[in-house]
């Protein structure tokens, strides 16, 4: 064929022999009869290994490439199988699709730039598929990807965290690199099973990796704890500062509810309407303040409106229990603006001055707060905190809610280690 080399640039094809290309009336599509150049022949599909010829397979088959202006095209080509000395009768390999794919390597790796710039109706519909074909496709880029590269290399500053990914509790485990801020792993599972995989999967990278890890930044749970510190006895373990003031933010609030219902309690409350058979009533009065300050007891000083200012005076004139728990809360975010010498003092005089606020919740904190003493006050000495990894889990959530139709989650890990790994795929003939 004279316009056989024309043909291999316009199909996307290497290390392949054109034979012809014809129109397809009843379909409206090219398709391009081609084989593969002879070093190509006679190697397993899996391994890529010399094996010998087993037998002619199912006959010739069809591999979707990338379209030609508005017509679709198909690779046709003989998938006979060969006899590998490791994988048995397998199909031979082919220089232009992945083994077991029905698409062609430019056609994955467009898909999978795609998927990481666009939205799903958009693939789908520009490149005509399924959504999970999109999710199939951007699997075997990933492993394909994964395979050429080493992504837990030189890890030594690592943040871990879980996201969840769909209702009913199903959660990701993550690992985020502090140094190059990219995503490294993930796995599903929430649990220390799923962080020993972590670092069964840095051990078999390399011997001695574990030992290398020098600082890990957590939210304090104890199955990435004890498990950090099993195979990581070294590393410095630090606290991440937002989920500790998480923490007396939380504290304050069951002290805000329980303000609020004692406020209802003393008649602070009017009928409104029936509900379930019984009378309903609505929070009036001092109930229906505490009701709504949530926000300025929450929110950062500095960052109040005004009228958040004013509802923070009210509490403090009207209610000092609940104003002495505001107080704690921001004496434990104080600690952390402190350089690590004064933090350290700090800290104590706020774990004792918790002890005797004669508050529950915050009694159950500064015992929490004392277990963790040592990673807080790492986390403020190294400047290390989950902000990083928090960060990487919004963009993994909006990832999420273009995964919602993958029937399990390997192409959702695929789509955020391509999109957040650092190895972000290509469109075909660009460098």
């Amino acid at each position: 064929m004279q316009n056989a080399s024309l043909w291999r640039a316009v199909l996307g094809v290497e290390n392949a022999v054109v034979e012809d290309v014809e129109f397809d009336e009843q379909t409206q599509a090219f398709v391009a009869h081609v084989r593969p150049r002879r070093p190509r022949q006679g190697r397993c599909g899996i391994c890529g290994s010399k094996a010998s010829w087993y037998d002619r397979g199912q006959g010739r088959r069809q591999w979707r490439g990338l379209d030609i202006g508005t017509v679709q095209v198909f690779l046709e080509a003989e998938a006979p199988r060969v006899n590998c000395a490791v994988h048995g009768p397998t199909v031979r390999q082919i220089p232009w699709a992945r083994h077991g794919a029905g698409h062609t390597r430019s056609f994955d790796q467009q898909v999978a730039w795609l998927a990481t710039q666009c939205s799903k109706s958009a693939i789908t519909e520009l490149m005509r598929i399924a959504w999970r074909t999109v999710g199939s496709i951007i699997t075997r880029v990933w492993a394909d990807t994964a395979a050429g590269i080493d992504p837990l290399a030189g890890l030594t500053r690592i943040g871990i965290d879980e996201i969840s990914y769909k209702r009913r509790h199903k959660y990701l485990t993550v690992v985020v690199d502090h140094d190059t801020g990219h995503l490294v792993w993930a796995s599903p599972g929430r649990d220390r099973a799923t962080v020993r995989a972590f670092f069964d999967a840095l051990e078999a990278s390399g011997p001695g990796r574990c030992a290398q890890i020098a600082h890990v930044t957590a939210d304090g749970a104890p199955w990435i704890a004890d498990v950090v510190r099993e195979r990581c006895p070294d590393a410095v373990r630090c606290a991440d500062p937002f989920h500790v003031v998480g923490w007396a933010a939380e504290a304050l609030d069951a002290v805000r509810r329980e303000a609020w219902h004692n406020a209802r309690r003393a008649g602070h409350t009017r009928p409104h309407g029936w509900a379930h058979g019984r009378r309903a009533t609505v929070s009036t009065g001092a109930a229906q303040k505490l009701r709504r300050a949530r926000y300025p007891l929450w929110k950062n000083p500095e960052n109040l409106t005004e009228r958040q200012q004013a509802k923070l005076d009210w509490i403090a004139k009207t209610d000092p229990r609940l104003y002495r728990a505001y107080l704690l809360k921001e004496g434990l975010r104080t600690v952390f603006k402190l350089p690590v010498d004064q933090a350290a003092e700090a800290l104590d005089k706020w774990i004792g001055w918790a002890r005797r606020c004669r508050i529950e919740s915050f009694l159950t904190l500064q015992r929490r707060i004392v277990g963790h003493r040592e990673q807080i006050l790492a986390s403020i000495e190294h400047g290390l905190s989950n902000g990083l990894i928090e960060s990487v889990n919004t963009k993994i959530r909006l990832i999420t809610r273009m995964a919602f139709g993958f029937a399990n989650p390997d192409p959702l890990i695929a789509l955020a280690m391509l999109s957040l790994g650092g190895h972000r795929p290509a469109l075909p003939g660009r460098p």
